[in-house]
């Protein structure tokens, strides 16, 4: 990337993004090397998640070996985007891909579900910072009107491990054995660490403030306690028990406190003036519902095929092929487009229709359907997760001011962090509520005599049922004539887990009917938007490392107010801020 230091000029005309030269795009390489590390955790265990919980129990949980990971994850983001806003961002970079390597190694090492559940969870905190960081850094380095198509290109990243994590997932499991897939990723790491040490290097920060140290006390218990309560509500205690409306309390008063006191701290963990901005208001929304229609299908689309359609885990993690190449190549086309035209909005409506289209494809199938119909259903959902998932970070990146960049990149992957905690969570609970009592119904219209000879042997628990329909080498042991109505009970349960993912498709569609169109500008910052006084003193070329330092004799004062981005408009106000020399 071509830019000056910080001068009068720069202040009023902001220099134009050139393209990014060979330093800019090796520190490019690098954040998608660390993007794919831990994009790669996420997609790789998907299909190994039957077996995980046949070999260590532990089915009636099913979900926390994702939540886990997510939940941790949603805490981390907010409170390593404020302090990379004040503290500069390699550093935690780098430290969270040690954490997430820590992780892949306790997961590996795991003999109990619950101790894989801990190791997940320090692999979420490491996830936590690589993946709002990484988008975060884009925005230091290529202004907005040029973002889309590097954005878009990452979104790739995430679409190839969807791809590839799912097949090498699911045949390490079915040929070595689960416990290898956290092993795979340690190699990467290193790598992926050895060349982010090497290459990226931004700009020192120099920003004051205190660590907003009550809004990390009041938002960790607040989340975790409620996101706990969405995941042992109507599983492990009854929506209505004491247990779940107590957690609800108590995470209430604590995210209510958070609130007060993100409105009072004069440096916010999440400023509540962003999320005041509609255009910001409206995209975190529709980020966090197709989150959770996203991780819905991630998650539980490799269980329908197995525990459905009866295939191997290998043959589940490929079925996820269609969906993860159409997301691929429309994300791509996507960042190409708005590169050049300008304007995000219309991928941002179409993608919410295709996906509309697409749930309710997937919410249609049923025992006895084809592959081909669950085919169609996920190229459909690729392409609209490609058509808009990445845009929403890009329209919020626009809308703020540069010094702000980080929390509100963060801001976003938090909400969309906190959907997929929600969302694997209920459709877990929804899939655990459905299964034993739609499996349950369809044993009981098998004949009288088939009926009597369950009895004779002893009769199945519903344990056993749910146990068989997750683990083909259990289900072989069953008597032939279980099979069918153990896969049609299974088939319904889906269903209802398909249609719960709706509605949130849905709000997402409408929630970006909303969102204005605002320019994408051309430069890293804001017309008129005055340097912070270390940027006036110190500036560092991100993409050559080079430092250019304002000569020591030369007087540097900054007056005014710094700017804020005009929600409606796009534009500037209240830039007053001038640099005399």
């Amino acid at each position: 990337m071509s830019s000056a230091p910080p001068s009068a000029s720069t202040t009023s005309a902001p220099p134009a993004f050139t393209g990014l030269d060979r330093q800019g795009k090796l520190v490019f390489v690098g954040l998608m090397l660390g993007m794919f590390v831990a994009s790669l955790s996420q997609t790789i265990v998907g299909p190994a998640m039957p077996r995980i919980v046949a070999e260590l129990g532990g089915v009636e949980h099913y979900s926390w070996i994702a939540t886990a990971a997510m939940l941790v994850s949603a805490v981390a983001v907010p409170i390593v985007g404020k302090l990379s806003d004040l503290y500069g961002r390699r550093w935690f970079y780098l430290g969270g891909l040690a954490v997430f390597m820590i992780g892949s190694i306790l997961a590996g090492l795991s003999q109990g579900f619950w101790f894989l559940v801990f190791a997940r969870a320090v692999q979420g905190l490491g996830m936590g910072t690589l993946m709002p960081l990484s988008q975060t850094i884009i925005g230091d380095i290529i202004p907005p009107r040029q973002r889309g198509k590097y954005q878009g290109i990452m979104g790739a990243v995430f679409g190839v491990t969807s791809v590839v994590g799912p097949l090498i997932g699911g045949t390490i499991t079915d040929n070595f054995g689960w416990r290898w897939l956290f092993y795979l990723t340690l190699p990467l790491g290193v790598v992926a660490f050895g060349f982010i040490l090497r290459y990226l290097h931004l700009p020192v920060s120099r920003q004051h403030g205190k660590v907003d140290y009550l809004g990390i006390v009041t938002l960790t218990p607040g989340l975790v306690i409620a996101l706990l309560a969405t995941t042992w509500g109507g599983n492990t205690y009854d929506w209505g028990s004491a247990t779940i409306i107590g957690m609800y309390a108590i995470a209430a008063l604590f995210l209510a406190a958070f609130v007060v006191i993100e409105t009072r701290v004069a440096e916010p963990l999440l400023p509540m003036h962003l999320l005041a901005r509609p255009i910001v208001a409206l995209s975190v929304g529709a980020s966090f519902a197709i989150a959770v229609a996203m991780f819905g299908a991630i998650i539980y689309i490799p269980v329908y095929a197995q525990g459905v359609m009866g295939v191997s885990a290998t043959n589940s993690g490929a079925i996820l092929i269609p969906l993860s190449v159409a997301m691929i190549i429309t994300s791509i086309v996507v960042g190409l487009l708005i590169t050049r035209t300008g304007r995000y909005k219309p991928f941002l409506v179409l993608g919410g229709l295709v996906l509309v289209g697409g749930y309710l494809l997937l919410a249609n199938l049923q025992y006895g359907d084809s592959q081909w119909h669950l085919t169609l259903a996920m190229v459909v959902i690729g392409l609209g997760l490609g058509l808009c998932m990445q845009v929403y970070t890009l329209v919020v990146q626009n809308a703020v001011a540069q010094r702000e960049l980080g929390i509100a990149t963060a801001a976003i992957q938090f909400f969309r962090n906190i959907g997929s905690t929600i969302g694997t969570a209920v459709l877990g609970t929804v899939m655990t509520a459905q299964m034993s009592t739609a499996i349950q119904g369809e044993l009981e219209k098998l004949p009288a005599e088939q009926l009597g000879q369950l009895q004779q042997n002893g009769g199945l628990d519903a344990s056993q049922l749910e146990g068989a329909v997750l683990d083909p080498a259990a289900l072989e042991k069953l008597p032939t004539f279980l099979v069918e109505p153990i896969r049609t009970g299974m088939g319904l349960a889906m269903h209802d887990v398909f249609l719960t993912a709706v509605p949130f498709v849905i709000a997402a569609l409408l929630l970006s009917l909303f969102v204005k169109q605002m320019p994408l500008r051309d430069t890293l910052h804001e017309a008129g938007e005055a340097p912070t006084a270390a940027e006036q003193h110190e500036f560092r070329d991100t993409t050559t490392g080079a430092l250019a330092a304002v000569g020591a004799s030369e007087s540097v004062t900054v007056t005014g107010e710094f700017p804020h981005l005009d929600p409606e408009t796009g534009r500037s106000h209240r830039a007053d801020g001038s640099v005399d020399r």
